[in-house]
């Protein structure tokens, strides 16, 4: 640690662009940090400059935007000294079904930018003697729901990423945080359903993706919504977690999320099938086996 320049409470915050991250920039910015918003078009984002926010281009998925957005940070705050790994979307659909094109986009996105964007940043933490990296997990990260194999598998293995930085980075003063929302009230619903337009209109699984698109969409739309949580609640945790002198390894966020996370904890594996067959149709020829 520099014992010549301060501790940068720099906030460098993915897909801010709506929902949780444009929630996390405003929260942030009016809790008095230096807050780094990105988006990967930065237009999208114009309101955010306005509200106290530094904009900058980011794509997760992109070495050189990563390593320009971290490289003008350090160079005029010495270090990104919290980092919110918040960009990221659902690829719906059956496990057969999808390709393996999007489902590498998948994994690009919630998994791999976040690891590398993790990378970059951690030598001026580890350097200055203090960060907070913030990973965006999910209910999602530690159950599955059918339909959602390759979101879900993105994120448990955020979880597990984190679990092993979280023990890795801790004597260098870094501490890294899982927040798991469970259903949130954003658009996020209607990004999962429109992944499943390039799922076949025909064949053995056509009509699960359909029940699956249409239960997605109920969840946000119909009496389960009122289980659900707004972007400032998730908002609100991050800037509690990044803050606290000894933040917690994970912070459920949501009636949704604290309900169905215990509910799995609590289940075998047998009756959690069986309740997740009272939930969602079961394709195959045949129900009962």
């Amino acid at each position: 640690m520099s014992e010549n320049r301060p501790i940068s409470k720099a906030a460098l915050i993915t897909g801010c662009s709506s929902g949780i991250g444009r929630a996390t920039a405003l929260r942030l910015a009016e809790k008095g940090w230096r807050v780094y918003a990105t988006a990967r078009d930065p237009s999208s984002i114009d309101e955010l400059a306005s509200r106290g926010c530094v904009t900058l281009a980011l794509d997760v998925t992109d070495e050189a935007s990563m390593r320009q957005a971290v490289d003008t940070i350090v160079a005029k705050e010495g270090a990104v000294g919290a980092l919110v790994n918040n960009a990221g979307y659902s690829q719906s659909g059956a496990a057969e079904t999808v390709s393996m094109e999007l489902i590498r986009r998948q994994f690009e996105t919630n998994v791999f930018g976040l690891v590398r964007l993790t990378q970059l940043v951690l030598p001026g933490m580890r350097e200055q003697g203090w960060g907070r990296i913030v990973n965006i997990s999910s209910m999602g990260g530690r159950l599955t729901f059918p339909g959602g194999a390759y979101y879900h598998a993105t994120k448990h293995a955020v979880e597990a990423f984190s679990d092993a930085l979280r023990f890795e980075s801790r004597g260098f003063g870094v501490r890294t945080v899982i927040v798991e929302p469970g259903l949130i009230l954003t658009s996020f619903g209607d990004a999962a359903v429109d992944s499943m337009t390039s799922a076949p209109e025909e064949g053995p699984y056509a009509s699960f993706n359909a029940d699956v698109a249409r239960l997605t969409k109920g969840a946000y739309e119909g009496p389960m919504a009122r289980l659900g949580a707004p972007p400032e609640a998730v908002a609100k945790v991050i800037e509690r977690a990044i803050s606290a002198r000894k933040p917690k390894a994970r912070y459920k966020v949501g009636s949704s999320a604290r309900l169905m996370i215990g509910l799995h904890a609590m289940l075998p594996t047998r009756l959690w099938d069986a309740f997740l067959r009272t939930q969602y149709p079961r394709p195959g020829k045949s129900s009962s086996a």
